[in-house]
């Protein structure tokens, strides 16, 4: 047993590392791509450039807010908090999830006021498709590789940014057509593709608003169905229902009600609680921890047909 728990300390602070250092490399990255932007923006006088600019500003400030979420993560489960501080996390990606709000607006904003012709008109040159289409690359970068170790290390955060990165992907596919667009002589185009920049921010903070929902209001997380056919798989169990899930994609709770044989003692009934935990955890590795009410079945006797073997 103390080997079992080494190992789960070990990986846990393997995932750990993994993540902040995730964090900490997009971070920096994030940091580039919106210095130039912005910057060569307000240069060109191109609202959407800006606005993409500002956007990846937001992407650098998650960031930050992330890294401070998984700090909090990492604390183990202590008096103050049984269960753990797993959901420290998810308030890192519901911060991200306003802030990506904020953006929109911000976004809107300026995509307005060019429209409405309060803005200067937009410089087009050469060194505005570099600066969109080697930013459009860092950020496809990003937005893949995030993507992938979060699903790997189950990390919401880590997803959560990835998809607030690949707005930023689309925003700047946005920016580079307006460009083209004002080379060709459409002027507007500029506070056009803005406002569909930031209908793309508003669409990706609802997504990660909703799956943060989905964990703060303790919505199941796995089939109810799928948890009671492996229970009931298990010898000695008569029955399986009341099944209930909650907590992060990663780190699941599960409690559930067992039938057992009338007869059955208590160190057997014990046992077979034992084995549907341990039967559950290696089936469904997200699972963290297994609460087992038992109680007596009908019609059957703990010395027939399935009877525990101790």
């Amino acid at each position: 047993m103390p080997e079992a728990s080494n190992s789960i300390a070990s990986q846990a602070a393997d995932r750990y590392r993994t993540i902040r250092n995730v964090l900490w490399i997009v971070l920096f990255l994030n940091v580039a791509v919106a210095l130039a932007k912005l910057v060569y923006g307000i240069i060109s006088h191109s609202v959407a450039m800006q606005a993409d600019g500002i956007h990846s500003f937001f992407d650098g400030t998650s960031n930050v807010v992330a890294l401070t979420g998984l700090w909090f993560t990492r604390r183990p489960a202590d008096e103050s908090h049984p269960y753990g501080h797993g959901k420290f996390e998810t308030f890192a990606a519901a911060a991200i999830g306003v802030m990506l709000v904020i953006a929109g607006y911000t976004v809107g904003r300026g995509a307005v006021g060019r429209l409405t012709g309060e803005a200067v008109p937009t410089v087009v040159s050469a060194a505005s498709f570099a600066v969109m289409l080697g930013t459009l690359a860092v950020n496809i970068f990003v937005t893949t590789w995030e993507g992938r170790v979060g699903r790997r290390v189950g990390s919401e955060v880590l997803v959560a940014d990835a998809r607030h990165t690949l707005s930023d992907v689309a925003a700047s596919t946005g920016v580079i057509v307006s460009l083209v667009a004002i080379r060709l002589g459409w002027e507007q185009a500029d506070g056009v593709v803005a406002l569909l920049v930031a209908v793309v921010i508003f669409r990706t903070a609802i997504g990660v608003i909703r799956g943060v929902g989905r964990t703060l209001g303790d919505a199941a997380r796995l089939p109810a169905s799928a948890l009671a056919a492996a229970a009931r798989e298990v010898a000695g169990v008569l029955d399986c229902h009341s099944v209930r899930t909650r907590g992060l994609e990663r780190q699941v709770f599960v409690d559930l009600h067992i039938a057992v044989a009338p007869d059955a003692t208590v160190e057997e009934s014990h046992a077979v609680a034992h084995s549907v935990e341990d039967t559950l955890r290696r089936r469904f590795a997200q699972i963290v921890d297994v609460v087992v009410h038992i109680e007596p079945g009908a019609g059957a006797s703990s010395a027939g047909p399935g009877t525990v073997g101790l």
